[in-house]
């Protein structure tokens, strides 16, 4: 069972993820944000669900799809998965 930690940077992309949408749609901002976390939660048993990352080929960074985002995380160890980015997949993910 391994504890998910979120990154400053995810925790950013987040925020703005919402403050973008909720421009539009407060309700569809919260529903997006509450199926990212969601998605999140199988890393807690299953930190390999994800898929690697095809930009850098590393074992341990993984992502996950929900909807229009990537969520891209980091496999510390067997206790611990951190959430570096979510980023939208039209955009090409540079560095996390």
């Amino acid at each position: 069972m391994a504890l998910i930690f979120w990154t400053h940077q995810a925790i950013e992309n987040l925020e703005s993820i919402g403050e973008y949408i909720e421009k539009d749609s407060p309700k569809y901002a919260s529903i997006t944000l509450k199926r990212i976390y969601s998605t999140t939660q199988i890393l807690i048993n299953q930190p390999k669900a994800g898929k690697i990352v095809p930009e850098f080929e590393i074992e341990n960074i993984r992502e996950l799809i929900e909807g229009r985002y990537r969520i891209v995380y980091r496999i510390v160890n067997s206790e611990q998965v951190d959430i570096l980015t979510i980023h939208h997949s039209s955009m090409i993910l540079k560095s996390v």
